[in-house]
């Protein structure tokens, strides 16, 4: 079946072409780890575990490369500010190989909760330097780049166009509107692919040039043509990676290997939070563990992306994601009486369910339509086995995990809520220790507050149980 997908580098929708039909070979731009992945990060994993998923779907092989930045990517996503990791480190009094080994093992857990498909290969920056190296090297000696007292620059007008993928036009431009001048350059859009190191700076390599370190936009290119060679068929990330990122790692591939190294250059557009952009002043950059603290699963959040298309903005609110756990929670249900139904259903009408599904996500992955044909399956009247295996089958590009639905039940046998939000959790500590205490009245003032928050105290002879309100 055809897969369409929309490719940022020729802005439209395109019938995808494998370079190799054994194998498709694609590079997704990783974390970088000098803080907690939140909400908007993993927007774009999930919609790259669904990328895997429906190639996987459709028969392919893949590898797959993500690369994880501890290194060279400053506060400015060009050239400005400090080292993101050395930043981190002063802030938090570590070294930033360890902040880095933290905050890599945060992700990992947290793609974990996601039951996100992970890449074949996942490669730290700091584990490339080499490779780098290399690489600039290649971009001087082909006339790409030159040296200035601070590092070395790629010159963008030895390129034919750029940028390519923005269309954005240099000319007319403020020099300052993008990055900071420096006098030494040739051209204030020219960008450091490899940085002279300060005296007190620890993450640094010696070079031609002197200790040293690489520039953010460098690692992803270097990677890409260690793992993938100088040319393969996909390469991913966040929308906000479009107009410095990729449009500067598509110039040192060309700088150094002539040619661009992706033929389909996919995006994923940015979540907002209640109608407006993330921020650390409004306080509204959430975590996973933020989520959970609120009573949502991080499955119900992965679920809730699938509402809006992945190339579309989506509006974080948590009336939005808390829907989006009542309807998990329905669909493991619904999934469950499936699998204990013993009522027939005709193959042909599982057949053409299937085939608007497969359409669905070939269509360059539309989700919010697959889910709608899941949705439709789930409340067919008729209780089937093999309607529960359809579901597992579309399960293969959802990643909800659904044949594991047990082990996400809120209750246990003794029908007592599992994996309390943390707030809850303290709530009931105290009210246990006022009962101890027999305190009388400050126990009742505890069950009203639950009782806001959605949870019924019911005292038994064996101990306090709740029920959450429905």
């Amino acid at each position: 079946m055809e897969i369409k997908i929309y490719n940022t580098l020729t802005h439209k929708e395109e019938e995808f072409i494998p370079i190799d039909k054994k194998e498709i070979k694609i590079y997704s731009c990783g974390p970088t780890v000098y803080s907690y992945a939140h909400i908007g990060n993993f927007r774009t994993y999930v919609f790259v575990d669904n990328l895997r998923r429906m190639f996987k779907y459709n028969g392919f092989n893949l590898k797959h490369v993500m690369n994880i930045t501890d290194v060279g990517h400053l506060t400015s996503d060009a050239d400005t500010g400090e080292d993101k990791m050395e930043k981190a480190a002063k802030k938090e009094g570590k070294n930033p190989y360890e902040i880095a080994d933290f905050y890599t093992k945060a992700f990992m857990e947290d793609m974990k909760k996601l039951n996100i498909d992970m890449p074949n290969i996942i490669s730290k920056a700091t584990d490339n330097i080499p490779e780098m190296l290399e690489m600039v090297k290649e971009i001087m000696k082909n006339g790409y780049a030159y040296e200035t007292s601070k590092g070395i620059y790629f010159d963008v007008s030895k390129l034919e166009k750029y940028p390519v993928l923005s269309n954005n036009k240099v000319e007319g431009q403020e020099a300052g509107a993008r990055i900071d001048v420096d006098e030494e350059k040739k051209n204030p859009y020219d960008f450091a692919i490899w940085i002279k190191a300060p005296e007190n700076h620890i993450m640094k390599w010696d070079s031609p040039w002197g200790k040293s370190y690489p520039g953010w936009h460098l690692e992803c290119s270097a990677m890409g043509k260690k793992f993938l060679g100088t040319h393969f068929d996909i390469h991913t990330g966040g929308i906000d990676h479009v107009p410095i990122h990729h449009e500067n790692e598509i110039a040192q591939s060309k700088g150094a290997n002539g040619e661009i190294p992706a033929n389909y250059w996919m995006h994923c557009e940015f979540l907002l939070v209640d109608g407006g952009k993330m921020s650390k002043s409004l306080g509204n950059i959430y975590t996973l563990k933020d989520l959970k603290d609120k009573g949502i699963e991080p499955l119900a959040y992965k679920l809730f992306c699938f509402t809006s298309h992945y190339r579309n903005k989506l509006n974080f609110t948590f009336e939005g994601v808390k829907a989006s756990q009542k309807a998990l929670d329905r669909l493991r249900e619904g999934y469950a009486k499936h699998l204990e139904g013993k009522e027939n259903i005709d193959n042909n009408i599982l057949e053409e369910y299937e085939n608007r599904f497969h359409k669905a996500i070939n269509d360059d992955l539309n989700m919010p339509l697959a889910m709608g044909i899941v949705w439709e399956v789930v409340k067919i009247n008729t209780k089937s086995e093999k309607i529960a295996k359809l579901i597992e089958k579309f399960d293969e590009v959802m990643g909800l995990d659904l044949k594991n639905y047990k082990k996400y039940l809120k209750h246990n046998e003794n029908n007592e809520i599992k994996d309390l939000p943390e707030e809850i959790q303290k709530i009931v500590e105290q009210r246990k220790k006022a009962r101890e205490e027999k305190n009388w009245s400050k126990s009742d003032e505890l069950r009203d507050k639950l009782k806001e928050k959605g949870y019924l105290v019911k005292d038994m002879p064996d101990g306090m149980k709740l029920e959450e309100i429905k």
